[in-house]
């Protein structure tokens, strides 16, 4: 089992900025890919940027691109999200997801999610 723990949402102005971590428990070995999500208020939970388990490839939602990096310090099991140029359209709940894998056993881990409100 792996456990995720987000942190560092908050309530910032438009146009500021935010990082947000989320921290890995538990059977972290298995773990390959992480990403962050979120979900605005009446809308679809949304993938907003993708790591490869060593951090070499990343992918990022048109609607994010140029404003949010995702990074990951694998010694400290954690991933991050530099969020810069914040629009009152980024508030939303963001969520850390981990695809665990354990010989041919997948497994989707989610965190609790942490609130982002930019306020314009």
């Amino acid at each position: 089992q792996v456990q995720l723990v987000e942190s560092g949402g908050g309530l910032v102005q438009a146009g500021g900025s935010l990082r947000l971590s989320c921290a890995a428990s538990g059977s972290t070995f298995s773990i390959g890919t992480m990403a962050w999500y979120r979900q605005a208020p009446g809308k679809q939970r949304e993938l907003i940027a993708t790591i490869t388990s060593g951090g070499g490839s990343t992918v990022y939602a048109d609607s994010v691109k140029g404003r949010f990096a995702i990074s990951r310090d694998n010694a400290k099991n954690t991933i991050y999200l530099q969020m810069n140029t914040l629009k009152p359209e980024d508030t939303a709940v963001y969520y850390c997801n981990a695809l665990g894998r354990v010989g041919v056993a997948v497994t989707i881990y989610w965190g609790q999610g942490t609130q982002v409100t930019v306020s314009s």
